[in-house]
């Protein structure tokens, strides 16, 4: 006589053992060390250098740059040639954190391992947001101590403490993550890794170049972009400086952060919706 055994249902993964497996896939990849190392190097020295040649033409500074020189100061600790780089590495390592799984296919192997998909993406996004918040913030807050240290040497340096200066350092750092969860959206969306990155350059870096602010339309489209909301927050003193131009149709400091939150919620939603309803 034979006895018919019946196998016990395999418990659903917590969430807690997913977000410890996309941690592990995430650490695995030498790329990832390389593209956080690398760009968080070059994005320090750039704003160095750009303090150093504050420290440099200091002395040739007329008196109205000198009253306003506070304003460059926090230039200097996030320059725009800084962000362009976080940004691109930013959503290169969001998208290579979904394309990757597609182009191995290993994204096959995952979802037989944990069919609620869901799940998986959100835990996904969860451990990218977290690594990228760290990188970010380890960038912002080294940039920003460096170029004070120079900028100290003709005693011009700024404080964590001035008005506006930690404003700096969190929307740098928030960047990161905001722009990392835009290249997860669009490599679950394109699944194909070149295409994805060079969507995600034109949408977070080329548009930005292209939208004027000449009429109310195509401001509010580039309002809308997160490397202009991030412009805008670094801007401390605002229409207050003689000697730059103000925007004609400027956004608000809220209308900024609000900028940020509303990328990183669409993007995250999308990336996880993407993948739940397409196959693979």
């Amino acid at each position: 006589m034979t006895t018919m055994t019946t196998a016990s249902p395999v418990p659903a993964p917590r969430f807690a053992d997913l977000l410890a497996a996309e941690w592990l896939k995430l650490r695995s990849l030498r790329s990832t060390y390389w593209a956080l190392g690398v760009s968080a190097l070059v994005v320090i020295a750039f704003n160095a250098n750009a303090a150093r040649a504050d420290y440099v033409d200091y002395p040739h500074y007329n008196t109205m740059m000198r009253a306003h020189f506070a304003n460059n100061a926090l230039f200097d600790a996030f320059t725009d040639g800084a962000a362009m780089i976080l940004i691109l590495t930013a959503a290169s390592v969001g998208a290579v954190t979904v394309v990757g799984e597609y182009s191995t296919g290993l994204i096959r192997t995952t979802f037989a391992a944990v069919p609620d998909r869901r799940a998986l993406v959100s835990a996904k996004a969860a451990v990218v947001t977290a690594v990228m918040t760290v990188y970010g913030a380890v960038v912002a807050s080294v940039s920003f101590a460096a170029t004070q240290a120079i900028l100290a040497g003709r005693h011009v340096g700024l404080s964590i403490s001035h008005p506006g200066a930690l404003r700096v350092v969190v929307a740098s750092a928030l960047l990161a993550p905001v722009c990392a969860l835009a290249g997860m959206a669009m490599g679950a969306l394109i699944r194909h890794g070149a295409t994805t990155m060079v969507l995600s350059t034109g949408l977070l870096l080329l548009l930005p170049t292209f939208v004027t602010d000449r009429y109310h339309w195509t401001a509010c489209v580039r309002n809308a972009l997160p490397f202009h909301a991030w412009e805008r927050l670094v801007q401390v003193d605002y229409g207050h400086v003689p000697y730059l131009l103000a925007a004609r149709y400027p956004t608000t400091v809220g209308g900024a952060w609000a900028v940020f939150g509303v990328w990183w919620a669409v993007a995250a939603l999308v990336t996880v919706f993407a993948v739940d309803r397409r196959d693979v």
